[in-house]
């Protein structure tokens, strides 16, 4: 179930973020200026954002297998449809409905996480599928800028989407919750025995007045703005890195390709490595406030270096700053283990998708921001320092706002 998970996220993120790779040719050939960019690249997480609550309420009531389902052939044929697109209009149409596709896959993500597995495996568990939002371009950047070079940039949204069509298939036959699975009665009375919630009902109604009560909690404030502290250094380098490379640092293809892989081998490294340190903390007995945070903490503090890139020449030296501020982004990519930890029994959809939301309103302001900063200065000197600084915000509110890690029991 965690390898069907992880492939998940990996396809998700690839068809998110095809798009960065495909911007410095795209951008050409449709005339796109780096404002009118940005707002493409927001226009993903405008809809993304705004459906994580429906998203969350639609997987509470019918279940992780269907709208797992649902949301990779739609978020798949949505990608391929990219390839024909001839003008501004229709990029961002399909950029709105890729994010409304999307939004149940983190959620569902984290309920299967909160099923299958107990309490002291979860922060390895959410470490090992939250690293296929990094490995995927990590290990495919070569060959995508080389079929980009040779096919062209529509060659790329024509691959990642039939790769998505054939994986929803695969879902659909393999994922079962745990009582309808092969497992014996002794791995899952070991589960249970573990935390896992799995006797949480598979469908239920929505509970505006539950959500809302949950909405003023101050864990659920404190993840929310530390995630979105988190998000926006992962959302510049799925959107703005090529460009900054390409236009900034005047790297050519082969150099970008050969370049690129080596941040996101990083954030990989430090996803697995912070989910690792996290349960190795909790098996030794610290608390949940240690374990869990002190790994997201520093993460984010540094995570803050990437300003460092601004005052340096050597592109090999950029590229070191940069790994090390996505290594320490992935370390701090352990949000999604607060929210099994936190979420009321029965709402880890609504709690999922009200995170999420939070989360990737970071999708939103980055790019804009990032573009406005370029189209205005021609350069992205106050970019990075806008990311390094929310950064520290994030390291902040897990600090002072988020308080002590036990799930929330609404009144």
């Amino acid at each position: 179930m965690l390898g069907l998970i992880a492939t998940g996220t990996l396809i998700n993120y690839l068809d998110r973020t095809i798009l960065g790779v495909a911007a410095p040719l795209l951008t050409r050939e449709l005339g796109i200026n780096p404002a009118l960019m940005g707002l493409i690249f927001s226009a993903f997480s405008w809809s993304y954002a705004a459906a994580q609550v429906p998203g969350g309420a639609f997987l509470d009531r019918f279940g992780t297998r269907l709208t797992y389902t649902l949301s990779v052939a739609f978020w798949s044929l949505f990608t391929l449809c990219q390839a024909f697109v001839t003008g501004i209009t229709g990029l961002i149409g399909l950029r709105l409905a890729l994010g409304v596709a999307e939004s149940p896959c983190f959620p569902a993500n984290s309920r299967v996480v909160a099923t299958w597995f107990p309490r002291n495996e979860r922060a390895f568990a959410t470490g090992v599928y939250t690293v296929g939002e990094y490995i995927g371009l990590a290990f495919l950047s070569p060959l995508l800028f080389a079929a980009m070079a040779h096919f062209g940039w529509r060659s790329l949204f024509v691959g990642a989407g039939a790769i998505g069509l054939g994986f929803a298939l695969l879902w659909w036959k393999h994922y079962r919750e745990p009582r309808e699975s092969r497992a014996n009665q002794a791995e899952l009375d070991a589960i249970v025995a573990g935390g896992a919630l799995l006797d949480q009902p598979p469908r239920q109604r929505f509970d505006w007045n539950a959500a809302g009560r949950l909405l003023k909690t101050r864990q659920m404030w404190g993840i929310c703005l530390g995630q979105f502290a988190g998000n926006s250094t992962l959302v510049f380098f799925l959107t703005w890195f090529p460009t900054y490379l390409a236009n900034e640092r005047h790297m050519d293809w082969l150099k970008i390709g050969f370049f690129a892989v080596a941040p996101f081998i990083a954030a990989s490294v430090g996803v697995l490595f912070g989910g690792w340190w996290s349960d190795r903390m909790l098996a030794r007995g610290r608390s949940p406030n240690v374990a869990r945070k002190l790994p997201i903490i520093l993460g984010l503090l540094l995570a803050s270096s990437i300003v460092a890139a601004n005052f340096v020449r050597s592109d090999t030296l950029v590229i070191a700053i940069l790994s090390l501020a996505f290594f320490a982004q992935g370390m701090a990519a352990l949000g999604w283990t607060l929210v099994s930890d936190l979420a009321p029994e029965g709402m880890l959809g609504v709690s999922g998708g009200v995170f999420n939301l939070a989360a990737n309103l970071a999708g939103i302001v980055t790019p804009l921001v990032v573009g406005g900063i370029v189209a205005v200065t021609g350069s992205f000197f106050y970019a990075l320092a806008f990311i390094g600084g929310v950064a520290l915000l994030g390291a902040f509110s897990y600090i002072f706002i988020l308080g002590d890690v036990r799930r929330i029991v609404l009144d």
